[in-house]
């Protein structure tokens, strides 16, 4: 039998957020749909920004950040690239620089690899439960995970496309 992720374009607003690299407008609510998550579940925001200050009801009441840059004060001030904080979460939404410039825009020297965090994350949900990545690269389906959702994110005209990638916990 075949295998086909769901397969979507979104044209979504730019930013309401006035942060390098903030979710587009009407992108974190529908990203939550697609992880399996309602307003009441955790998911925890890898490289999460300025994530919360989101409009629209996208960022739920349990929700929390894990950053490298302390300017944007998240709920956990780490490097991913060595740790994931434990929590209870029923989803977890990566949004990493997606270039080694755009890292530099942070003030850090730290560029997480999609595949490596990705693969990291998936072991920080429960078996059924879904990671998501918005980034330039789709990434490998890690050995534990079932690609579910491949959806092309796109802000208009002059601006890079960029994918996001849902993947549910198998093992």
């Amino acid at each position: 039998m075949s295998y086909r992720p769901i397969c979507d374009t979104w044209l979504l607003a730019r930013p309401k957020v006035k942060y390098y690299g903030a979710y587009p407008n009407g992108f974190l609510q529908r990203a939550r749909t697609l992880l399996g998550c309602s307003h009441l579940d955790a998911v925890l925001h890898v490289c999460g920004g300025k994530a919360r200050e989101y409009p629209n009801n996208g960022f739920g009441m349990y929700d929390k950040t894990i950053d490298l840059n302390p300017d944007v004060e998240p709920d956990f001030l780490m490097d991913v690239t060595k740790e994931i904080p434990m929590g209870e979460w029923k989803g977890i939404l990566i949004d990493p620089p997606y270039t080694l410039e755009d890292a530099s825009k942070y003030g850090k020297h730290s560029f997480p690899e999609p595949n490596a965090l990705l693969k990291k994350c998936m072991n920080f949900v429960e078996v059924g439960r879904c990671v998501g990545m918005l980034h330039y690269v789709v990434p490998a389906v890690p050995k534990n995970a079932k690609e579910i959702a491949l959806i092309a994110v796109i802000m208009g005209n002059n601006n890079r496309i960029r994918c996001f990638s849902v993947f549910r916990r198998t093992e």
